[in-house]
């Protein structure tokens, strides 16, 4: 099993409303579980959010903290609700109200990986999944919760940055012949998320610092952003994702020589961020 749930970055001294966190960068693979999977070391690999823990493990040093998965998407999907279980995977499991993201391999206990590429054999029995969800999604979820709760009480306000990767491919249906194709994609599930005055603040700056930002298509927002998106209460979600191409050879899943470059541009623009709703920016919140 991975060793831990989560890893939590707190900085010296809270001054941000802002929380950050990549449920799908964890990369700890013990060989209990790989000895389960039709993968090998690599394969497992490409459902994961490679190194995005590493592009914004500098908002501590912004005030805000920084929220990371211990175990990695193959083995439990943060992003999904502990009930999105998949009945072609999970003994016991009964087949309910069509779910797309269950039905494509993708339920919180994922079946597939990247192309729809098999993980297991057979099924696993259910005492595994309810066991992965009590060892891991629960805590990390539960420290999720707390830190929103820490934010708003401390703020008045709460805003979730839930952080991703994306294929280069991801936007090929969305991009549009002789414009640029989009950098980043902010997921605020059509504005039912986040109040509109908090996503322009974040798509600027963004694109302040030269990056291209599309919003919602072809990622509007999964599980976190539904759950913890609740505008009218002053909490805001927003989901984040990153083209992969930017900073990472996909192939071979490792940073390409314009990391530590990108690196150094997002340190900006998370600083921008993490500043969202101080008393000089004077940002009303809707």
């Amino acid at each position: 099993m991975p060793k831990v749930a989560y890893h939590l970055y707190r900085p010296d001294a809270l001054t941000s409303r802002v929380v950050f966190a990549s449920p799908h960068s964890g990369r700890d693979y013990p060989w209990s579980f790989l000895r389960h999977t039709l993968l090998d070391d690599h394969s497992i690999r490409s459902s994961e959010d490679a190194y995005v823990d590493r592009l914004f493990d500098c908002a501590p040093q912004f005030g805000a903290p920084f929220l990371k998965a211990g175990a990695p998407r193959a083995f439990l999907d943060l992003n999904r609700s502990a009930d999105e279980l998949d009945p072609a995977l999970i003994d016991g499991v009964r087949r309910s109200s069509h779910n797309p993201r269950v039905a494509s391999g993708l339920g919180v206990v994922p079946r597939v990986v990247a192309n729809g590429r098999a993980i297991y054999r057979g099924k696993l029995p259910m005492s595994e999944a309810e066991r992965r969800i009590s060892g891991y999604w629960r805590p990390y979820h539960a420290q999720l919760e707390d830190l929103l709760t820490q934010a708003h009480r401390t703020f008045g306000e709460a805003i979730l940055l839930d952080c991703h990767s994306m294929p280069h491919e991801a936007v090929d249906g969305v991009a549009r012949s002789g414009v640029r194709r989009p950098d980043i994609v902010l997921g605020d599930r059509f504005g039912a998320s986040a109040g509109m005055a908090i996503v322009d603040f974040i798509e600027a700056a963004f694109s302040d610092a030269g990056l291209v930002v599309a919003r919602n298509a072809p990622f509007a927002g999964a599980y976190t952003t539904q759950a913890y998106g609740r505008p009218s209460r002053g909490q805001h979600a927003v989901q984040i994702e990153i083209d992969r191409a930017i900073y990472m050879d996909e192939v071979a899943i490792r940073p390409n020589d314009n990391f530590h470059a990108f690196r150094r541009l997002l340190r900006g623009v998370i600083s921008e961020i993490a500043s969202i709703g101080n008393e000089d920016q004077q940002l009303a919140a809707e």
